[in-house]
């Protein structure tokens, strides 16, 4: 009976961070030679929509009529 391996086989690394940077400087260059424009987002902001839940107002009470 043959033996199941154990281990998954290995996966080859990943490429060097400098290729990625480059690959990006890239598709920016092209990017921006179709006429295209890169908008400035403040810093803080991340564009997502908040996921916190709004709190209700308190309960006003009543007052006493003079």
């Amino acid at each position: 009976m043959a033996r199941k391996a154990m281990r998954a086989a290995s996966k080859k690394k990943q490429p060097a961070a400098v290729e990625t940077s480059a690959s990006i400087e890239e598709q920016t260059r092209a990017f921006l030679k179709s006429g295209n424009e890169i908008d400035v987002i403040k810093s803080g902001i991340s564009g997502q929509p908040s996921m916190a839940v709004a709190k209700a107002p308190p309960p006003r009470t009543k007052t006493a009529a003079s």
